[in-house]
């Protein structure tokens, strides 16, 4: 196994064609917490395998997350795969495994991502908690960067506006707003969200903007959707917790999934 994180995408991307027997993949989707039922939605499942089964991934060490890749077939034809789970900054194997997925996914064809999450909200006289809101722009607050040395990348659009345009065609209800990530695990303070507003966050997470910076690299799209699942720390005085998150995830996996289906097939 290479140590190289490039050539070991390209290695998980040999297996990850072999096991599931499709060449290319057009899309790759990313689910988030409570994202997972969602997945059921998107299209027919040719092949799911572990995700410990491709060379540099661990398993997910978060509940709600499943821990496979699922290859799927859409209605309209196209190959997707779905990563049922995400590895995140603050398990604490660095940022590499971060980004992983989204190479692994680069090295099989893969030229859009969408990537999904669970997001607090920042602005809860206008979002309601279950809603779903389009990454328009992202503040990252990680201290992380996928990127090392004299690489520089142009993220003015790391949210492609083509792909919210899209999916504004199948719900013109769609809000945007901007992702503010920070690094985890502990839940923000009163007094940070305060920050974040001040700064124009909408939404508050601990995922998502590594791995748009890795799929920008690799000259994919990025469509990027936080599902709202609570107002954020000091906001409406309740303390947070992810069991709440998952429970927000179940009751809105339909809507979910069938946003994501059509914007699949929009493509």
């Amino acid at each position: 196994m290479s140590n190289d994180p490039y050539s070991l995408a390209t290695e998980a991307a040999a297996v990850l064609r072999r096991r599931t027997g499709v060449d290319d993949f057009d899309v790759a989707l990313v689910m988030g917490s409570g994202w997972v039922p969602a997945a059921d939605a998107i299209g027919e499942t040719v092949a799911e395998i572990p995700v410990t089964d491709l060379p540099g991934f661990a398993a997910p060490a978060v509940a709600g997350h499943a821990g496979k890749v699922r290859a799927v077939r859409t209605s309209s034809g196209r190959h997707s795969l779905i990563f049922l789970g995400r590895t995140h900054l603050y398990e604490g194997r660095g940022v590499e495994p971060v980004v992983h997925n989204i190479r692994t996914a680069a090295a099989t064809g893969v030229r859009v991502v969408v990537l999904t999450n669970a997001a607090g909200g920042l602005r809860p006289e206008t979002q309601r908690v279950g809603e779903p809101i389009l990454i328009s722009d992202h503040i990252n607050m990680t201290g992380a960067n996928p990127l090392t040395g004299s690489t520089f990348l142009d993220l003015t659009h790391v949210y492609a506006p083509r792909l919210r345009a899209l999916a504004r065609e199948v719900d013109p209800t769609l809000a945007e707003g901007v992702y503010v990530a920070f690094r985890g695990p502990t839940y923000e303070t009163p007094a940070e969200i305060r920050m974040l507003r001040t700064l124009g966050g909408d939404m508050i997470g601990m995922s998502t903007v590594l791995e748009a910076i890795a799929a920008r690299e690799a000259g994919a799209e990025v469509l990027g959707v936080s599902l709202v699942t609570n107002p954020a720390a000091g906001l409406v005085g309740e303390p947070l917790n992810h069991e709440e998150v998952l429970a927000v995830g179940r009751a809105t996996a339909t809507r979910m999934g069938d946003l994501l289906g059509q914007v699949v097939d929009k493509l």
